[in-house]
């Protein structure tokens, strides 16, 4: 798998996940996180069929995805072709073999085109190094972490922005990220960040409530 190419390549597209699309939501500032990048941001037009179902339990992202889409932020794109093949090796088989088809449709898309896909799930970054080794693949953190987005965002707007993808969307942290994420929301906010693991909240929490923690 290469590294994240689009961090030296501003013409290689990013190809957002649906996970991708909620955490840059509940970010509250997703048109400056898109901006600050010099790649464009793409979503497959499976994404906006998936959010649509959270309208049921009363979540908004679809309505915020098309509003991001509208006002130019981010474009919708389409499998062509040799995107539907790749599709197919990505949701055919057994279960533990097949991604949902909005991760399929992002991998699809991007190795289709040489871009960059954006994944969060553990499951659909094996599968992908598996089909698609060759294939630009990040993280949302990955995305949040480049420079220009820190830059654009200001040291406590950057902070503030990444607590409300962690604490509001759950967002994935990977091994590599987790001390960098703690120097960047510190120690009373990681503790009440449900998608980071266990072990390393309690490790932030004031001894008392790192027993109380633990023994949950």
């Amino acid at each position: 798998m290469r590294s994240p190419t689009f961090l030296i390549d501003p013409r290689i597209p990013l190809v957002a996940d649906s996970s991708t699309v909620i955490n840059l939501i509940a970010t509250g500032c997703a048109p400056s996180i898109i901006t600050a990048l010099s790649n464009p941001i793409v979503a497959v037009d499976i994404i906006p069929g998936e959010l649509d179902t959270g309208r049921q339990r009363g979540r908004p992202h679809a309505d915020r995805l098309q509003e991001l889409v509208d006002a130019g932020y981010l474009e919708i794109v389409s499998l062509g072709d040799n995107g539907w093949l790749h599709f197919e090796t990505l949701v055919t088989g057994p279960g533990s073999q097949t991604l949902d088809d909005g991760e399929a449709a992002t991998i699809a898309y991007a190795a289709e085109h040489g871009a960059v896909a954006i994944i969060d799930e553990r499951k659909g970054r094996r599968l992908c190094a598996t089909h698609f080794p060759d294939l630009g693949l990040v993280s949302t953190v990955d995305v949040l972490l480049h420079p220009d987005v820190r830059q654009k965002l200001g040291d406590a707007g950057f902070a503030e922005a990444v607590f409300a993808a962690l604490q509001a969307a759950r967002m994935a942290v990977f091994q590599e990220h987790l001390a960098e994420i703690l120097s960047i929301i510190g120690p009373d906010r990681a503790a009440r960040c449900p998608s980071l693991p266990r072990r390393f909240r309690a490790s932030t929490l004031p001894p008392a409530s790192a027993e109380v923690e633990q023994g949950r």
